[in-house]
């Protein structure tokens, strides 16, 4: 059995698996300022039973080699080696994982990823984010960046016959497909198309109906985001491309990107490639156990 929890910026969110199977155990308010307090927290989660290792899922990034944690949202673990510092107050096996990978590894062992060797799960929702797993094991990479796809300055600012501005992004970067493809991206770019502000959902619904100017923001939204997401498909040789995030809520849009996607690439398919998660429910503690399991078995 694991004890697995999903650490955000407000909730904890905690259960155990059991061959895959979760059972909750409830939630509560994450004590962002006091470490001690997130300790206790998951300490007692993990009174009345005898796991034989804990699983985190969160919003931010370990470092392999050193175990430090930077997370934005919860001050009191940024910094801090969360995982070994759990492990001594607990003594149990602690896993600390990002929230992307996590949903990549529940894609691979229990969603649109099942039977596939190698899986690269993306995010695309308030940022763009994704993971990369091979032959059911997470691939992390120097300071556990790897699956970062939504960093560097790659957007194309010449599309569809438009010229673009580069986006500043929030890691320092300009040019960021995280900064033009996200649910905010590509809100960003209707206004710079059309100089009106409107919802990405409301822009995905015009789209639906046949609006025209609704139309060329996601025909540009797909060409900046088609080729570098092909590239990156012909480089790890993903043969499954699960999607999450809010814009996967819409699987016209996954489609649509799909079609592009699949006439760039090296490796020629008719079957869909980028595609609408399955794990809709939980990815985060049913990737953080699979993980966990993968690693301590």
């Amino acid at each position: 059995m694991i004890l697995c929890f999903d650490i955000g910026g407000t909730r904890i969110k905690a259960a155990t698996s059991t061959g895959g199977t979760l059972a909750r155990l409830g939630d509560m308010p994450t004590p962002t300022h006091d470490f001690a307090a997130l300790t206790a927290a998951i300490a007692r989660f993990a009174e009345g039973i005898a796991p034989k290792a804990i699983a985190i899922s969160i919003a931010g990034v370990v470092d392999p080699d050193t175990q430090k944690l930077r997370v934005a949202n919860i001050p009191c673990a940024d910094g801090r080696r969360l995982g070994p510092e759990l492990s001594a107050a607990l003594c149990l096996p602690v896993l600390v994982l990002n929230d992307a990978d996590c949903f990549a590894m529940a894609e691979a062992s229990q969603g649109a990823g099942q039977g596939h060797r190698t899986v690269f799960g993306i995010i695309l929702g308030t940022g763009v984010g994704g993971g990369l797993v091979i032959d059911g094991k997470l691939v992390s990479g120097p300071g556990g960046f790897a699956g970062e796809w939504g960093h560097g300055p790659v957007a194309k600012t010449q599309v569809e016959g438009v010229t673009l501005p580069e986006f500043p992004c929030g890691c320092g970067l300009t040019g960021c497909i995280d900064a033009v493809c996200s649910a905010r991206g590509i809100e960003k770019l209707h206004l710079s198309l059309h100089g009106h502000q409107s919802t990405a959902e409301s822009i995905l619904t015009d789209w639906q109906s046949g609006n025209p100017q609704a139309t060329q923001t996601v025909n540009v939204w797909r060409a900046i985001l088609a080729p570098p997401l092909a590239m990156i498909l012909n480089t790890v040789g993903a043969s499954i491309v699960p999607v999450g995030g809010g814009l996967s809520n819409v699987p016209a849009l996954i489609s649509h990107l799909d079609e592009a996607v699949r006439a760039m690439i090296l490796r020629k398919t008719d079957r869909p490639l980028v595609t609408p998660a399955l794990c809709t429910i939980e990815p985060g503690l049913i990737g953080a156990a699979a993980a966990a399991e993968a690693a301590f078995a």
